[in-house]
């Protein structure tokens, strides 16, 4: 039987990040992807303009169907508006206890619109990250949800640490905004220290580069790999997608998860 992995998140009416960047990752990497759609935007390559957020209650029913019939290998969080809203997942995952949960942390598209309100941020941090398998924040959502300053490799490892710290098993902190020929990812597991290297794509067309990561982690993880392996399957596969990303619409276009057929 296929892995069923589930994603927790919003959707992109454009198809570059969101649930729909997430289900074709699953499809790619071989495990069946379900979705509990959290918020509905209105984007496309120059930005969002419109969020409707679900109500937290039908979230949770989103969830609750899925989990009691067709079950569930692991899941994955991403663009959680409400505070509400976190409490709604967190509550759904410590009822079906869910595992293994990867949660990436979304607040801020690639346009630079807001995704989620500002308390939302707080829930997130002390509601769900305890219950995560991995916490995945690029360099602008560690800022954010710490906090704190990241600018360098060991900025990074600080807020891998911090959020280690803060109950999450792992953190995997994307470096993918800083500067350098690498673009290098740490990995901490509480105890191990990690660096994860790839050359640097040089291309605007990141779209949905953090949804698809995480994704690809999630589907790993289903698939009963260990987290450095699928966190290392996950870096290649954001490399491959990047390197095939498609010059879609007017703006930042979307990294290609077929890209991984090829």
């Amino acid at each position: 039987m296929l892995p069923r992995v589930l994603t927790i998140a919003g959707s992109d009416s454009s198809g570059g990040a969101g649930i729909q960047a997430d289900l074709k990752t699953f499809t790619v990497l071989r495990v069946y992807g379900m979705s509990a759609i959290t918020a509905l935007t209105a984007q496309n390559t120059r930005g969002v303009t419109g969020i409707v957020s679900v109500a937290p209650g039908f979230v949770r029913a989103q969830i609750d169907a899925v989990v009691t019939d067709v079950g569930v290998d692991a899941a994955k969080t991403g663009m959680l508006a409400t505070a509400a809203i976190v409490r709604a997942v967190a509550e759904a995952v410590r009822a079906h206890r869910i595992a293994p949960l990867v949660v990436d942390p979304v607040m801020v598209a690639q346009s630079g619109a807001p995704l989620v309100e500002a308390d939302a941020r707080a829930a997130l941090l002390r509601e769900l990250v305890p219950l995560a398998t991995v916490v995945t924040p690029n360099v602008p959502e560690a800022e954010a949800l710490l906090d704190m300053r990241v600018a360098s490799l060991a900025d990074m490892r600080e807020a891998a640490r911090r959020l280690v710290g803060a109950g999450a098993a792992a953190a995997l902190v994307k470096g993918g905004h800083l500067d350098g020929a690498e673009a290098v990812d740490v990995l901490f597991d509480g105890a191990v220290w990690h660096e994860l290297r790839a050359p640097r794509i040089s291309t605007r067309h990141t779209h949905g580069t953090g949804c698809m990561t995480a994704a690809a982690l999630a589907a790993g993880l289903a698939r009963g790999m260990p987290l450095l392996a699928a966190a290392q399957e996950a870096k290649r596969f954001i490399t491959v997608a990047l390197e095939g990303a498609l010059a879609l619409g007017s703006g930042s276009g979307p990294a290609n998860p077929l890209a991984w057929l090829d």
